[in-house]
């Protein structure tokens, strides 16, 4: 009978390979703020994300708090599930960005998806804000 109740312990929910609200993330370009963050072990916290679904994915532009500041930031790299030809990342990855869509860091340093690319330049034509300087900062794609 002690079988039957030790076997009650385990978790038998999915694991959420989604980013959301208090989703821990990765600041993968060179900003101060986001070198600060990640040397003292305190990595930036999903906090708002602007979409309808409320579920980020790769090129979302999403709200994060970091070291007591709020900043925003786009998405680059999802641990979760991609769409096919989309590569799926080890952590998920951050480039923070000011309001207008200019990158606070000069450089990336790790691969972004070359599908980012259609991604952001529909959003700036329909956003208004320009991406196409986070593109041009980027040292290589997947």
């Amino acid at each position: 009978m002690s079988t039957i109740f030790a076997a009650r312990h385990f978790s038998t929910s999915g694991v959420c390979n989604h980013i959301m609200k208090l989703t821990r993330l990765r600041v993968v370009d060179n900003s101060t703020i986001g070198k600060q963050a990640m040397a003292e072990g305190k990595p930036p916290r999903c906090i708002h994300i602007y979409n309808k679904k409320g579920i980020g994915t790769i090129g979302d532009k999403i709200l994060v708090a970091i070291k007591g500041e709020k900043v925003k930031a786009i998405i680059v790299g999802c641990v979760k599930e991609q769409k096919p030809n989309i590569p799926r990342f080890d952590s998920n990855n951050i480039v923070l960005i000011d309001d207008n869509g200019t990158p606070l860091g000069t450089r990336i340093n790790v691969p972004i998806p070359i599908v980012l690319r259609t991604i952001l330049k529909e959003k700036t034509f329909s956003k208004g804000a320009d991406y196409t300087k986070l593109l041009a900062i980027a040292s290589n794609y997947v």
